[in-house]
């Protein structure tokens, strides 16, 4: 059998609170490393998911843009096209300048 004296439970369990201690300092190192990581990968996928949301609004605003100028093909005038994107309006204004647009031609 192991027989211990009282000094040597003593010192024993000095050493394992400094061991406990010195884990314990570990873990929370360690899990605040994981923590962080999960909640960069949240943060990302979030704006992930918000991008991929709004792609339909910025299609329409494309179609939105090609109609207005194909319409302006006929008429030259300058349109400009308001879209939204994250609930923002944004006025997206003819790239031609007045000059090309007097200078078209009309038909009919």
């Amino acid at each position: 059998m192991l027989a211990i004296t009282l000094d040597d439970a003593g010192n024993i369990a000095v050493g394992l609170v400094g061991a406990f201690l010195v884990g314990s300092v570990a873990a929370a190192w360690i899990v605040k490393s994981i923590i962080q990581k999960l909640l960069a990968v949240g943060v990302l996928v979030l704006f992930a998911f918000a991008v991929w949301t709004q792609r339909t609004a910025l299609e329409d605003c494309a179609d939105k843009v090609r109609a207005a100028y194909e319409m302006d093909g006929v008429n030259p005038r300058l349109v400009d096209t308001d879209c939204s994107f994250f609930g923002t309006t944004i006025t997206v204004s003819d790239p031609r300048d007045d000059s090309q647009a007097l200078s078209a031609p009309t038909t009919g």
